[in-house]
């Protein structure tokens, strides 16, 4: 037999599906589901989760329960020395980017190997599908490597990109490491997601001839919106393989 929350997750997908809520329409109050479906609030909100979980509803602190509007795909790309995180409609997403100056420390001591206090410079690159955030990056350099602050600011993790290239040595490695984990508190809130959504963390670190480490980069994408695809050149350069 299903659970109660299963009931009541079903029962609000099918309205959602049918058109009674419609996308970006908010939810009766949780009060006046819980009423409705004659549970207590902590089932209610687990039943919420479920659908939360699914990209079906967005929970929006202080405003309540919306449907979310159908929720773009994007695929990274990996393998090449420029990450790279297209969708069939990039026009439809829109990036803020804020630039911060920080000293080294905690666990960024050890991705960029650089002692503790180190001056780095720290991009927030976050896409936005309409009023609902994306995804995220967080891009760490040296600060010598770092481009002068743009009094205009930047659009784009991709313009970023290009200035550090301009900037830095050329590569002579890069590593991407991916692994499926649940958001931190930070990364549900700032992507406004169910905690117990997975999400695709991507961690990439760049180095130099001298083994320098030129750029890290932390990519956090949600699981309900985004793919990992990764193309390897055999050595004899006339097949590919992909994974």
């Amino acid at each position: 037999m299903a659970s109660r929350r299963h009931v009541i997750a079903d029962d609000l997908r099918t309205q959602i599906s049918s058109g009674r809520f419609k996308a970006g329409e908010r939810l009766p109050s949780e009060a006046q589901l819980a009423a409705r479906y004659a549970v207590s609030t902590p089932t209610l909100r687990n039943a919420l989760a479920l659908l939360q979980g699914e990209g079906v509803v967005e929970k929006v602190h202080g405003r309540g329960n919306f449907v979310r509007h159908p929720i773009r795909r994007i695929t990274y790309f990996g393998g090449g020395h420029t990450p790279d995180a297209k969708t069939a409609t990039d026009a439809a997403l829109r990036m803020s980017v804020r630039t911060t100056h920080l000293p080294a420390r905690g666990d960024l001591t050890a991705l960029l190997r650089v002692s503790v206090s180190s001056p780095l410079t720290e991009f927030l690159c976050i896409s936005h599908a309409g009023k609902s955030p994306h995804s995220l990056a967080r891009i760490y350099v040296p600060r010598d490597l770092a481009p002068a602050d743009d009094p205009n600011g930047y659009t784009s993790c991709k313009e970023v990109w290009a200035r550090l290239v301009e900037l830095r040595p050329p590569l002579a490695e890069v590593q991407e490491r991916v692994n499926a984990r649940f958001p931190t508190p930070r990364e549900a809130a700032t992507l406004r997601i169910s905690s117990a959504l997975p999400v695709l963390a991507v961690t990439r670190v760049a180095t130099d001839a001298t083994g320098r480490v030129v750029e890290a980069a932390r990519l956090v994408l949600p699981s309900d919106r985004a793919d990992a695809l990764f193309t390897h050149h055999t050595m004899s350069g006339d097949r590919r393989t992909e994974g």
